[in-house]
């Protein structure tokens, strides 16, 4: 026999009930589609980019795999081939269309996704409205995770469709928004941080994801962190002075990318006549020197602060610092969509969440003593640890709401499509 919840029995995440939460992230996706036409959704431009209807799928198979198919028995997929077409790397689950390969795939069409959309809704609507108290306390954790994975796609949505619309020579834009005044940028300051042991890692309270855990005890020494980010200004003084042309300054895989790659500078900038332009969301746009600079690689990091006679943080010392700091900043919800410069000096370090994501000197590792999920979602975090790098802090199109001091991002020392910049850090002498 099934019981109706009442508002009190429905589990509340961050004060947040369930059901508002679940429906409230689910519309902000649909809501980031709306600029789009249906051609700008099946667009792949490359191997890391998927297509925004994939986006919109995917993100949809997860609840309907994971959630209905294991809690409700009666519940009839809503179509067979889906399993294995939106499967994004789960190998427990099945064999997965390959990722390159998703810009193939015309069918189904984007009005099809979005009737998927609102048959997964509907059941999960359902579930939380008949479900008895013990069973909604059970597959809670399961829902939000689900919903801070759409926030994860929510992000590359964003990041995926800048690609694509780069691509083509109509320069398109995705939301207007006034070119901004020139401002100078404060100047960067030193912020010094003792050594000895130090925790780091979520304490379990409220949501994390696997890898943030355990919080464990780690050594480090003093160290300086730079008080802002790195600026387009700041960052053209290394290619004016032959940065991308001197070997010294780059590992050897990453000068092995400049040459490969033609690199000459971050992703989306433009030699546009006397004024240079990046690609934004926004169309193309001036150079703003004050900006921090974007669109760069771990390899691009790293060669900038080895020029600079510095070094990139590591993701231990980065925690140390965020974590007196407020989670405020450039979000999503800001609507700007690109990183902001900052003329102000508060006294401690600024922009530490929000604009972009900062690329640490850390590979992707687990923490002491981390056990991932036994179960599917074990495959979630764990099957990445090796070949990446951390970057923390969140960017201009991550949500607010799903960013904590504690969260480790990580992508491969030659991803530049991501918001990612750069953070300086120095040992003391």
């Amino acid at each position: 026999m099934r019981t109706t919840p009442t508002a009190a029995t429905i589990p509340a995440v961050d004060g947040e009930p369930l059901d508002d939460r679940y429906h409230r992230i689910r519309r902000i996706t649909e809501a980031l589609c709306t600029p789009l036409q249906a051609e700008d959704c099946v667009v792949q431009t490359m191997a890391n980019v998927s297509p925004t209807k994939w986006h919109l799928a995917h993100t949809t198979w997860f609840f309907e795999t994971f959630v209905l198919a294991n809690v409700l028995p009666d519940y009839r997929v809503y179509h067979p081939k889906f399993r294995y077409l939106f499967n994004s790397y789960y190998n427990a689950v099945g064999e997965q269309f390959p990722r390159p390969e998703r810009g193939w795939l015309t069918r189904p069409g984007i009005d099809e996704i979005r009737k998927y959309r609102g048959h997964v809704d509907e059941h999960v609507r359902e579930l939380l409205a008949t479900a008895a108290p013990t069973t909604l306390h059970t597959f809670t954790p399961l829902i939000e995770l689900g919903l801070r994975h759409e926030q994860q796609h929510q992000e590359l949505i964003l990041t995926d469709i800048k690609h694509v619309f780069s691509c083509s020579p109509l320069d398109p834009v995705y939301r207007d928004r006034p070119v901004d005044e020139p401002i100078d940028a404060s100047p960067a300051r030193w912020h010094r941080y003792s050594g000895g042991m130090h925790r780091i890692g979520h304490d379990g309270t409220g949501f994390a994801y696997d890898n943030e855990r355990p919080r464990h005890e780690t050594y480090v020494r003093s160290f300086d962190l730079a008080s802002r980010l790195v600026t387009n200004g700041e960052y053209r003084a290394f290619i004016d002075d032959g940065g991308y042309e001197r070997p010294a300054h780059w590992f050897s895989d990453g000068w092995h990318a400049v040459q490969s790659n033609g690199w000459k500078a971050p992703l989306y900038w433009r030699n546009d006549g006397d004024r240079p332009t990046a690609m934004t969301l926004a169309g193309p746009r001036p150079i703003n020197e004050a900006e921090p600079v974007c669109h760069v690689s771990y390899y691009e990091a790293d060669a900038y602060a080895r020029w600079a006679g510095v070094r990139l943080p590591t993701e231990t010392e980065w925690e140390i610092a965020a974590d007196t700091r407020p989670i405020e900043g450039n979000f999503v919800e800001v609507g700007r969509l690109h990183p902001a410069p900052t003329s102000s000096d508060t006294g401690a370090p600024s922009q530490m969440f929000g604009d972009v994501w900062e690329w640490t000197a850390s590979p992707y590792i687990a923490y002491p003593g981390y056990r991932p999920p036994q179960d599917a979602t074990g495959e979630y975090n764990a099957k990445f640890m090796c070949n990446q790098i951390v970057l923390r802090g969140g960017s201009c199109v991550t949500p607010r709401d799903s960013i904590r001091s504690t969260y480790r991002n990580f992508f491969q020392p030659d991803a530049r499509w991501q918001f990612s910049g750069i953070r300086l850090a120095r040992d003391l002498t």
